[in-house]
């Protein structure tokens, strides 16, 4: 795929992120998409909002895709780049391409993902990286609940 099919995609994850923070939650996005490019579920990080630590954007996009045979051709496409539990998430089911929004924020398992023979995209989007930073900046104790660190 190019560039311009993968901007295109980010865009549903952002409009999720957009949409977890005007929820109070952390603004981070996700959709997954076959290899053809069709959409099949996306999803935000829900943490805040339904006191779920397991709901994050990559788990709410993989849930609302539902069932399928084989996810190699799919592609998560993530306003950030997937923490470890989400990382897991794409080798558990073999997600062929992962795309990153940014992981200048937050590097998650984006190495151990590429040593696994996934291919990994970083968008470097400034949109991204400017929507959680500043959320960041406001709430630094729900992100770093978010990541796991005291």
């Amino acid at each position: 795929m190019e560039k311009a099919d993968y901007e295109r995609m980010l865009e549903v994850a952002l409009q999720e992120a957009r949409a977890g923070l005007a929820e109070g939650g952390v603004p981070i996005g996700a959709a997954l998409f076959d290899g053809e490019g069709r959409l099949l579920g996306r999803g935000r990080n829900r943490r805040v909002q339904d006191s779920d630590p397991a709901m994050h954007a990559e788990t709410a996009a993989f849930r609302a895709a539902g069932r399928r045979k084989s996810y190699r051709d799919a592609i998560m496409v993530t306003t950030l780049a997937p923490c470890w539990y989400c990382s897991g998430l794409v080798r558990q089911f073999g997600i062929g391409t992962v795309v990153a929004g940014e992981s200048e924020t937050f590097q998650g398992g984006l190495d151990w993902l590429r040593e696994c023979g996934v291919t990994v995209v970083d968008l470097r989007s400034a949109a991204c990286r400017d929507l959680l930073q500043s959320f960041i900046k406001a709430k630094p104790e729900v992100w770093n609940e978010d990541i796991g660190v005291e």
